[in-house]
């Protein structure tokens, strides 16, 4: 027959092994959590591979500056505001790259749009894609922590927090247009001609009429 003692030191070993295992399950879970992002962490983009590839960009500042560029019919870039003439293909394209890495860093569900400048925007920006789709977006202050631009959709929906870095390099077109550079023709110098000289005056010999 066993002993009363020995049943409760069994029971207390039991008790131990449970606790250590418990503990042991907890931590790892609670590793876990720490180590694998959730779904709400994942990049988010402000325009998607849904919108297609931009065809055109226009930024229109509160101020009243405007930029404008285009793809025309032979897929070429061409600057249209302030004025129109060719754009430089490589700035064009890169600011055509940058509309499709505009990162959101976060969402501001119900704020004030006064407060965060979106509903009289600083700027807007209007893109249209290769499948005829066209978004604008209301830009409006920096944030306190001076990351990002409140920005919002114009047809509604959440403010959101778009990279600083990344847009300013695109508002950075109102003040530097994609012109294509070209070179002016320096003026050639001309030589001032010198004038003549006068030819020496021949002495004439006058007839002097003798008096009678």
């Amino acid at each position: 027959m066993i002993r009363r003692s020995t049943v409760v030191y069994i029971v207390i070993l039991l008790a131990l092994v449970g606790t250590f295992y418990y503990i042991k399950n907890r931590k790892q879970s609670t590793a876990d959590i720490l180590v694998t992002p959730s779904a709400s962490e994942a990049t988010t983009y402000l325009f998607t591979a849904e919108d297609g590839v931009p065809t055109s960009i226009r930024i229109v500042a509160k101020s009243g500056e405007t930029v404008e560029v285009a793809r025309d019919a032979e897929n070429t870039w061409t600057l249209l505001l302030p004025i129109k003439a060719k754009a430089e293909q490589g700035a064009a394209e890169a600011a055509a790259s940058q509309i499709t890495t505009l990162r959101v860093l976060d969402t501001v569900p119900n704020v004030d749009l006064d407060l965060v400048g979106v509903k009289v925007p600083d700027y807007l920006l209007k893109v249209k894609f290769s499948n005829n789709k066209e978004r604008t977006i209301k830009i409006g202050v920096v944030t306190p922590t001076e990351s990002g631009y409140y920005v919002q959709d114009a047809a509604g929906g959440d403010v959101l927090i778009v990279s600083k870095s990344s847009l300013d390099s695109l508002l950075g077109m109102l003040t530097s247009p994609p012109y294509l550079e070209t070179l002016t023709p320096s003026p050639v110098p001309t030589e001032t001609p010198i004038p003549p000289t006068p030819a020496p005056e021949t002495p004439t010999n006058e007839t002097v009429t003798p008096q009678t």
